[in-house]
C-alpha cells in the first residue's frame, strides 16, 4: 500500500503522471484487472485527480476549441439554408413593395385620369393637329408606294389626286395658322412664336417636319405622272432615291435656327450667369448637329455616285439564253421585258431585277451576292423618322 500512496501524493503535482497511468489502465489485460483490485482503485483515483489537476485554462481552451468547431461545422452546415431564408426574404420584400405600388396605382388611378383629360383639353389643338398629320402621311405614303409598284399600270388619277391633296393639306394648316408664320422656318426665318416655351418651340418643329415631308412626297407624286417613254421606271426609281436623300438632310438642318435660338434664350438664370450657360447649351448642340452631319454625309455622297453612275447588274440578254431560260421571269412568271443576264446567269426582267435589288443584295435564285449595297428608298417610300431635334 506504501508505493500506491505515495504514487497518490506524487500524482497531483505531475499531470504527465496521470496521463500515462490512463494509458497504463488502458492498455492493461482484463485479466490483470481480476487479479490486482488495489491497483484497479489505485488507478481510478490517479486518472480521476489527473483530470482534476489539469490546468482549468487548457481545459478551458480545449473545450473553447471544441465548441468552436463545432459551432463552424454548424454554420457551414446551416449555410445554404440561411442564405435561402434571406433570399427568400428579399423577394418576398420586393413583392411586397410592388404590391404597395399597384395598390397605390390603383387608388390614384382616377385622379391620374382628371389629370390626363386636363392636360389634353389644354392642348387639344396641337393633338388634333398632330393626329391629323399622321394620318395624312400615312395614307399618302402607302398610296405612293403602292403607286410605284404598280409600274405602268398605276393610276394617273389617283397619283393627281394625291399630289392635290398634300398640297391642299399643307396650304390649309399654314393658312389656319397664319398669325404664326410658320412657314417662315421652312427656309430657315423666325416664325412669331416665343421661343421661350418648348411646347411652342415643339409645335414649329413638328409642323415643319410634317410640311417637308408632305413637299418632297408631292414631287414623287409629279414623277409618277412623267409617262414612262419619257423616264424609265428604273430612273424613276433613282429620283424617288435622291429626293428622299435630300428630303432627310433638309430635314436635319431646319430645326437648328429653332432651338439654337431656344438655347441662346435661356433665362432660367439672371444676369451673366444665366446667358453664358445658354451659350453654352447652343454650341454644345451645334457641334452634336455637326458631327451628325459628319456622319451621314459619307452615305449621301454614295447616293449621288449612285444616281449619277447608274450601275448595271448585268448584261442584255440574247434570245438563245432567253429561250434556254424558258422565256419566262422568276420574279414576274411572264415573258421578258428587256432581259437581264446577272454574273451568275439567271435572266431577269430589267425592272424585276431592279425592283429586287431595291431591297435585296443578291439574285433571288441562287443568292449570289450580285450589288454591293441596297438602294433604299427606290420603291418611292418616305422616312416615318420625326426629326425633332
Amino acid at each position: 500500500m506504501q508505493p500506491s500512496c505515495s504514487h497518490f501524493h506524487n500524482s497531483p503535482g505531475n499531470g504527465d503522471g496521470s496521463l500515462s497511468a490512463q494509458s497504463a489502465h488502458a492498455t492493461r489485460l482484463p485479466g490483470e484487472g481480476s487479479s490486482h483490485h488495489a491497483g484497479d482503485v489505485h488507478i481510478q483515483l490517479n486518472s480521476v485527480l489527473g483530470e482534476a489537476g489539469e490546468n482549468p485554462s487548457s481545459r478551458h481552451t480545449r473545450s473553447g476549441s471544441q465548441s468552436h468547431s463545432h459551432g463552424h461545422s454548424h454554420n457551414e452546415a446551416r449555410g445554404p439554408e440561411e442564405s435561402s431564408l434571406d433570399f427568400e426574404e428579399h423577394s418576398g420584400s420586393s413583392l411586397s413593395e410592388l404590391r404597395y405600388l399597384f395598390q397605390w396605382l390603383h387608388k390614384s388611378l382616377p385622379y391620374i385620369l382628371i389629370l390626363c383629360v386636363k392636360l389634353i383639353m389644354q392642348h387639344i389643338i396641337g393633338i388634333s393637329v398632330g393626329i391629323g398629320l399622321l394620318t395624312t402621311f400615312m395614307y399618302a405614303n402607302k398610296s405612293i408606294v403602292n403607286q410605284v409598284f404598280l409600274r405602268e399600270r398605276c393610276s394617273k388619277l389617283h397619283c393627281a389626286w394625291l399630289l392635290v391633296f398634300l398640297t391642299g393639306s399643307s396650304l390649309l394648316l399654314y393658312y389656319t395658322f397664319y398669325s404664326q408664320s410658320l412657314y417662315y422656318s421652312l427656309i430657315f426665318l423666325n416664325p412669331t412664336v416665343d421661343f421661350m416655351n418648348f411646347w411652342e418651340v415643339l409645335w414649329i418643329v413638328g409642323i415643319t417636319d410634317f410640311i417637308l415631308k408632305f413637299l418632297f412626297m408631292g414631287f414623287k407624286c409629279f414623277i409618277l405622272l412623267v409617262p414612262s417613254f419619257m423616264m424609265s421606271f428604273k430612273s424613276k426609281g433613282y429620283c424617288y432615291m435622291l429626293l428622299e436623300e435630300l428630303c432627310q438632310y433638309y430635314r436635319m438642318f431646319v430645326p437648328i435656327p429653332v432651338w439654337f435660338r431656344y438655347l441662346i434664350g435661356y433665362r432660367e438664370l439672371d444676369g451673366l450667369l444665366g446667358w453664358s450657360f445658354g451659350v453654352l447649351l447652343g454650341l454644345l448642340y451645334l457641334i452634336l448637329k455637326l458631327l451628325s452631319f459628319f456622319g451621314q454625309l459619307r452615305n449621301f455622297r454614295q447616293v449621288l455616285r449612285i444616281f449619277f453612275t447608274r450601275p448595271h447588274y448585268g448584261v442584255t440578254a440574247s434570245k438563245r439564253q432567253c429561250s434556254e431560260a424558258d422565256d419566262i421571269c422568276a420574279i414576274c412568271q411572264a415573258e421578258f421585258q428587256k432581259p437581264i443576264l446577272l454574273i451568275c446567269q439567271h435572266i431577269f426582267c430589267e425592272e424585276c431585277i431592279s425592283l429586287w435589288f431595291n431591297r435585296e443584295k443578291i439574285c433571288p435564285l441562287c443568292r449570289t451576292v450580285i450589288s454591293d449595297h441596297v438602294n433604299k428608298w427606290k420603291d418611292g417610300a418616305t422616312s416615318v423618322h420625326l426629326q425633332i431635334y
